[in-house]
């Protein structure tokens, strides 16, 4: 009860701890920058703290959950974080949305580094995980991959992050009329029209895409050899870390897109990306070397497979 106790103070203390970095930086870098009209600050400020309880929730548990500790599980945060909420979207709002006023993608990454800078270094220090636990190692033996494994691995998740991006993002995004009008795009009546279309507009996009699924397996990674415990367990905090973690600030209101848009892109893309995380360490999960090497449902060492 006492433990139960504690956790749920330190839990507290992250979330405050996180709405005020995100407030504080937001506040520095982007109060120069006229905005008109200014998003409601009482919406905004609610939705803030939804996503804050989000985020620091999910962050605390992969932190509490980790067999890593001190500076190397700073960085390890430090990495996840910035790489979710910031290099991931942001990756794709270069590409999508060219009418942002000049500065301003620059200024977003920036005060993502920052948040993810201030808050990885407290949240490792308030939930106690200065020090290594030595007891289990079970994630330091995982993915232990030779190189033709790593080959055909990655090969699949890229293709199954290009289904599951291309699938959600027609039948869900790209249904709403709004979302159209957004970028200035149609529907050309079917999915297959759509796909046969994309090469020929969007020469980049499917090498982007592509790029971003390595992205996406090279934070999976982290996570799974960070983690202890079973295999299901880090499949969990991918898929929460890359489905809430990286839509949560769809949820507050700004300036650049509006609110129909954002809530479709947050439905589209969270409930992908929730699916792909799990599918990233399944198959990174399967088979190979390390299955040999650690038991995939208890993380102990043994001979038992996928």
């Amino acid at each position: 009860m006492r433990h139960i106790l504690i956790t749920t103070v330190r839990l507290l203390v992250l979330i405050v701890l996180y709405f005020i970095c995100f407030s504080v930086v937001s506040g520095v870098l982007f109060s120069s920058i006229a905005e008109t009209p200014a998003p409601d600050q009482a919406n905004a400020a609610a939705a803030l703290f939804i996503v804050s309880c989000l985020n620091a929730t999910v962050l605390a548990y992969v932190i509490l959950r980790s067999n890593w500790a001190g500076w190397k599980l700073v960085g390890a945060v430090f990495v996840v974080l910035f790489g979710v909420t910031t290099v991931m979207p942001q990756i794709e709002t270069a590409y999508f949305v060219t009418r942002l006023p000049p500065g301003i993608l620059p200024r977003i990454i920036l005060s993502g580094a920052l948040v993810a800078a201030i808050f990885s270094p407290l949240a490792v220090l308030i939930l106690g995980k200065r020090k290594h636990d030595s007891r289990n190692n079970s994630g330091e033996a995982r993915l232990n991959l030779t190189t033709s494994e790593w080959a055909w691995k990655v090969s699949l998740i890229a293709l199954v992050y290009l289904t599951l991006y291309f699938t959600f993002g027609y039948f869900i995004a790209w249904q709403n009329a709004a979302v159209r009008a957004y970028y200035g795009g149609s529907d050309p009546g079917s999915f297959l029209a759509q796909m046969i279309s994309v090469p020929r507009e969007m020469p980049w996009l499917l090498p982007l895409q592509v790029l971003r699924a390595m992205l996406w397996t090279v934070l999976a990674v982290v996570v799974i050899r960070m983690l202890k415990g079973p295999w299901w367990e880090a499949g969990l905090a991918v898929a929460l870390l890359f489905s809430v973690v990286m839509n949560s600030l769809l949820l507050i209101p700004n300036v650049f897109m509006p609110q129909e848009v954002r809530m479709v892109h947050l439905l589209e893309t969270a409930s992908s990306n929730f699916l792909f995380g799990l599918i990233v360490v399944w198959v990174l999960g399967l088979g190979g070397t390390q299955a040999r090497s650690v038991d995939l449902r208890t993380g102990e060492q043994g001979e038992a497979a996928l």
